[in-house]
């Protein structure tokens, strides 16, 4: 019972942090009609290892880019691909952005389908139109995945919409149902730690 009161009150409280993206099958539509391009200040090539290094790197498609110091991947096939970033990166995706220490990026069927971040923390941050406030959150590691258009934020996540915080070991934002719920049955013997603020009075 305690978990599903948790789960109730973390979306109520939270329900402004989602943005108005389009859904996932039409987000998945819409990248696949755009090219991936490539831009880097050098690299370094290395065909009998099929392994590539590229330094101040940026990879885009559509509005979705990811940049950082240095990128390594095992081939420039983006059919299916494993993508690994370091330093400073940062992973721009429609109204938000993530920036981590380190990024893992998959590409499947030349779609750009899921980004995994990890850092000490990760974090991201949203302008919220409604309100105008800034929604932000941090983990240890932050999962998106594209195609469902859910995003996960694990160990020690913390999210807030500029006024209402919560905490908890798992926390997901779901941008089809356009809120984040933290669910008690994820957080094994963790509890859901919830800070509502109340509006401040206007002045007369």
């Amino acid at each position: 019972m305690a978990a599903s009161i948790h789960r109730i009150i973390a979306v109520l409280a939270l329900s402004a942090l989602a943005p108005a993206l389009p859904g996932s099958q039409a987000l998945a539509e819409h990248l696949e009609q755009q090219n991936i391009s490539l831009d880097a200040q050098s690299s370094e090539l290395d065909y009998k290892n099929n392994n590539l290094v590229f330094h101040k790197v940026r990879i885009a498609q559509g509005s979705m880019s990811v940049a950082a110091d240095q990128a390594q991947a095992t081939g420039l096939d983006f059919e299916n691909a494993r993508w690994v970033f370091r330093g400073n990166v940062k992973v721009t995706m429609d109204q938000g952005q993530l920036a981590a220490d380190e990024a893992e990026i998959i590409f499947a069927k030349k779609l750009l389908s899921k980004a995994i971040v990890n850092g000490k923390p990760a974090s991201f941050e949203q302008p919220i139109a409604k309100t105008g406030k800034l929604a932000r959150g941090h983990a240890d590691s932050i999962d998106y995945d594209v195609a469902k258009g859910v995003v996960r934020l694990s160990k020690s996540a913390w999210l807030s919409d500029g006024q209402n915080e919560i905490r908890g070991e798992s926390l997901k934002y779901n941008v089809l149902a356009q809120n984040i719920i933290a669910e008690g049955s994820e957080q094994g013997s963790q509890r859901v730690h919830i800070i509502i603020t109340p509006p401040a009075n206007p002045k007369p």
